[in-house]
């Protein structure tokens, strides 16, 4: 019988899942206010872009703060300002003066606030469970994370934009500012114990986290690796609700249900990760997902069909959730408590980072061809990138199978 994961762990649960129900709004209801605004899929891919900008130039910075202060109040604060900024947006809505360059500063807003979110929820799980609880806990935080998102946010987004632009906007405000109240009330401190010696800069503090990282040679391949995928896999996003709209011919509501069967499979797969990785392994769990996303992503590019469309957007999240699942436990696993979070921020700024580059060239890319072009350029990258990660995965495969061997109490100063 597995050991209970505990009062604190479920109030962070139930906060997370109400700022990615929000969240999951939003990711729907800005595009669409985009693609309202213009179909030039540069333009529509921008959005994206700059919506994940941020994890490229304030994820360090963001990280050696999380390791300085109390982690529930940075994401209170965080989600704070994610509020503000969607009820200022929804006020052009309601005004008939939303524009791209609005929408543009707006998606830019919140993803700087979402670094700091991020950065301090991930480093919050291993103070609130035992290191033999990360897999479990980060599956039930993912899966949380991903059915707030596409499996309850998407439609819902989609269905209330439908009915009133600025419907999303101010749900999802309300929602961030629901989402800070419960994180509040999560009992205790959760600022990390740093070494007595004299204060650091926020400077030496990014580069004490980045030599960590870069010193550690699995993590530095995982990161690379890592950095590698999301930048392929990220080609799609940007064009995505045009691929949607325009290839498969569905409604504002049609592509709310895609990103459903999205979050279906999102579920699926984080509940999948942590007892597949019990039974085959973390190596073979890996490599399973990678391959089957890259080949559901490729699909993509052949068929027309929402339904058929809806299977392959399942069967990839499902690849990329035992992707999610199981690297951030390896990283909280391996990682110093009092260093996560700026490690953290050195992984997401190359990781993430890569992102708003992916999602530019992807809009770039189907200029110049076409959008289901995109989706066969990406599936063919993300197999090879399947093989790298194999091989790195098994040079280190006693540090990987290692990594959970200690299993200190968890801590919060």
């Amino acid at each position: 019988m597995s050991t209970p994961l505990g009062p604190a762990f479920w109030r962070l649960y139930a906060a997370s899942a109400a700022s990615n129900l929000a969240d999951g709004v939003n990711r729907v209801a800005l595009p669409l206010l985009a693609a309202t605004l213009t179909r030039d899929p540069v333009q529509v891919a921008a959005l994206s872009s700059l919506a994940f900008l941020p994890w490229l130039l304030f994820a360090l910075p963001a990280g050696a703060v999380v390791d300085r202060v109390d982690r529930k109040r940075a994401m209170a604060v965080a989600n704070v300002v994610r509020a503000l900024a969607l009820g200022g947006l929804a006020v052009t809505a309601l005004t008939g003066t939303a524009s791209l360059p609005v929408l543009y500063a707006v998606a830019f807003t919140i993803g700087v606030a979402e670094t700091f979110y991020d950065s301090a929820a991930r480093a919050m799980l291993p103070q609130v469970v035992a290191r033999g609880q990360l897999d479990r806990g980060n599956g039930l935080l993912t899966t949380a994370e991903e059915a707030s998102q596409g499996f309850l946010g998407a439609p819902l987004g989609s269905l209330l934009f439908a009915l009133a632009v600025a419907a999303p906007l101010l749900g999802t405000a309300g929602g961030f500012l629901l989402a800070a109240v419960l994180v509040v009330g999560i009992a205790g401190r959760h600022r990390p114990a740093r070494p007595d010696g004299p204060r650091t800069t926020i400077r030496r503090d990014v580069a004490e986290g980045v030599g960590w990282l870069w010193r550690h040679r699995f993590l530095r391949g995982l990161t690379l690796v890592s950095a590698s995928t999301s930048l392929v896999q990220s080609t799609t996003t940007g064009v995505l609700v045009l691929f949607a709209l325009d290839d498969l011919g569905v409604s504002e509501a049609g592509y709310g249900l895609l990103l459903t069967a999205s979050g279906v499979g999102a579920v699926l797969g984080g509940f999948a990760a942590a007892p597949l990785a019990g039974v085959i392994g973390r190596t073979a769990t890996l490599v399973v997902g990678s391959v089957v996303s890259a080949l559901a992503t490729g699909a993509l590019a052949a068929t027309d069909h929402p339904v058929v469309a809806g299977v392959l957007f399942g069967a990839s999240t499902a690849g990329v959730m035992f992707w999610n699942v199981l690297t951030m436990s390896l990283r909280q696993a391996l990682v110093p408590e009092v260093l996560f979070g700026r490690v953290q921020g050195g992984y997401r700024t190359l990781v993430w980072g890569g992102i708003p580059l992916g999602a530019l060239a992807g809009g770039l890319l189907a200029d110049a061809t076409s959008v289901p072009m995109v989706f066969a350029v990406s599936g063919a990258g993300l197999l090879l990138l399947s093989l790298v990660l194999w091989r790195l995965l098994v040079v280190h495969r006693d540090l990987v199978a290692t990594a959970f061997a200690a299993d200190p109490t968890p801590t919060a100063a």
